[in-house]
């Protein structure tokens, strides 16, 4: 049952009342309606480069360390591990703690991936956090290098995570739930102040598996947005813990991405039962075509996804948790009071039994590809505010290239996160070019690529109900069979109509293992990602792929 306040509004809806009522209150605010125009820009950065000229880099954007409570390796073994599965860029995203930022954690962190960028320089190394933001879920939170990074991380950690400022539960009745809106969309906006000072080099903020427990409401993803375009950028489109149906800890209930929760009391009421399991390894979000990621891409705005592995526990390893100290002001065993006090992890010891873990390593399952003009820090980042990026389980394919082009100007393109503008009524064509994978991954299995979904939408502009979720115009126009394709690269041109409107055109693919009608149907999706029966949770066996949109713009 929904907390209420003294109105009889249920949390979530008094939250986006409040979210409204700021909107109104200033013309000037991040939240007005000029913000919601601005996160429907492309961002500066998402000037048209030459697609042959990118670099497609594998980087994995939400990872810890044992400078996270609940995490148990070092970074060594992180980065050792997320090398041999082929990672280029990494990101260290420890949780808020008081272990982490007022007892060195932050700064031990920081000097340990100084080192690793000089003994690795062939692998980008960010630092980053896991946000806990104000009533509401995790974001990734990450910072270019440079001479003060660490501290704007350390800063931004006591100032605005709302687990270390106890903004994590607004109580029903009170302004807490507005209050604590604006403290997420402050901080926000206090990284866009320090990226437009010059203290970072760079920022960006990801939402972090937004559908695990409800409680991102459509208003509080488009506040977040709208404080800052060029910051928050988009969210998780499939979660980490992926092999939580694979695990020496696996239960009955267990489901990929530890999607295995029900509405609670901070839940936003509009969402369905099935919003709270992953699809195909996908969050919901996403996951529906027609569904909450497209509502916001309706609205033009840049919204990417990506994935990660989220690695805190592998799956099947045999270490645990190393020993913390024992005496006086210590407790026994891992305890969070212990690493508070530490700062960190102990170092995991060596068992003879698998230990429980719904993780799979850096790369080895989840993987986006991030198209970087240069292979810096501040290219990676820019790729990822401009979305040109694909995301893809289980190495399904090798190398995956999406372009958009007018069909009587071949040479008017644009690829992903971009935008092909043409004139009305222009026939336009979508172009996917696709390396197939010829070695096989970590379980055995030699992916192969069975179907190709081609997803079209309109776009309609600013929603008038900030709660909205749902694109009525978005359905899958093209379903191509290319499961005797394999071996050799190839290429598929796939005929997309005309352009009488602004829109968008996104690509999905699968194994083509696990799949059924969508739950707006079968005129807009016949073969959508579905949520696996309990005890049916094996990631491997059902793979899918997704890219970011392509905009269409009539000029």
């Amino acid at each position: 049952m929904s907390s209420h306040t003294s109105s009889g509004l249920s949390r979530r809806s008094f939250l986006a009342v409040a979210a409204s009522a700021v909107t109104a209150a200033s013309a000037v605010s991040p939240l007005g309606a000029g913000a919601a125009a601005r996160a429907a820009e492309a961002p500066a950065a998402a000037a048209s480069p030459d697609p042959a000229g990118l670099r497609w880099l594998v980087f994995d954007h939400h990872v810890h360390s044992v400078y996270s409570h609940d995490a148990k390796y070092a970074m060594t073994t992180i980065l050792d591990q997320a090398q041999r599965f082929g990672v280029d860029a990494i990101a260290f995203t420890e949780h808020s703690n008081l272990g982490h930022a007022n007892v060195g954690g932050v700064f031990n962190a920081a000097r340990e991936i100084e080192a690793a960028r000089t003994a690795r320089p062939d692998l980008l190394v960010f630092q980053g956090l896991e946000w806990y933001i104000p009533a509401a879920e995790h974001g990734t939170v990450l910072v270019a290098p440079g001479p003060r990074a660490t501290q704007v991380l350390r800063r931004f950690e006591l100032d605005y995570d709302g687990k270390l400022n106890a903004w994590d539960k607004p109580r029903a009745g009170t302004s807490d739930a507005a209050d604590f809106l604006q403290h997420a969309v402050d901080g926000i906006r206090w990284l866009g102040q320090q990226r437009k000072a010059g203290a970072i080099g760079d920022a960006l903020v990801l939402a972090n598996h937004p559908s695990r427990l409800g409680i991102d409401s459509p208003g509080e993803l488009r506040a977040w947005q709208d404080a800052d375009p060029d910051v928050f950028v988009g969210f998780e489109g499939s979660p980490g813990a992926q092999a939580s149906g694979l695990a020496a800890n696996t239960t009955d209930r267990s489901q990929r991405g530890e999607y295995e929760n029900s509405p609670g009391a901070f839940s936003f009421a509009g969402y369905p039962a099935e919003a709270y399991r992953a699809h195909g390894g996908f969050d919901w979000m996403t996951a529906v075509v027609g569904g909450m990621w497209d509502a916001l891409l309706s609205e033009g705005r840049r919204w990417w996804i990506t994935s990660n592995s989220d690695l805190h526990l592998k799956n099947f390893d045999t270490t645990r948790v190393g020993d913390f100290p024992t005496g006086a002001g210590w407790d026994s065993g891992a305890t969070l009071a212990n690493f508070n006090r530490a700062g960190r992890r102990p170092d995991p010891v060596s068992t003879p039994t698998p230990q429980g873990g719904s993780d799979l390593w850096p790369g080895e399952f989840s993987r986006t590809h991030v198209g970087a003009t240069s292979r810096t820090h501040t290219a990676v980042l820019d790729a990822v505010r401009a979305g040109r990026m694909w995301v893809d389980h289980g190495h399904l394919v090798a190398a995956l290239g999406v372009t958009v082009r007018a069909v009587d100007d071949t040479a008017n393109t644009a690829t992903l996160g971009g935008t092909l503008r043409v004139p009305k009524g222009t026939t336009i064509e979508v172009v996917i070019d696709v390396e197939p994978t010829t070695t096989r991954n970590s379980a055995g299995i030699l992916p192969r690529l069975a179907h190709l979904d081609v997803i079209r939408g309109l776009v309609t502009g600013p929603a008038t109900d900030r709660d909205s979720m749902t694109a009525p115009a978005t359905r899958v126009v093209e379903l191509r069979d290319v499961s005797d394709r394999s071996g050799s690269a190839f290429q598929i041109v796939i005929p997309a109509g005309t352009v009488d409107a602004d829109g968008y055109l996104r690509v999905r693919g699968s194994d083509g293992r696990v799949n059924g009608v969508g739950p707006r149907g079968a005129d807009v999706d016949p073969r959508a990602p579905q949520p696996h029966a309990p005890g049916q949770g094996n990631p491997w066996l059902d793979t899918w792929l997704y890219t970011n949109p392509v905009f269409l713009g009539v000029r």
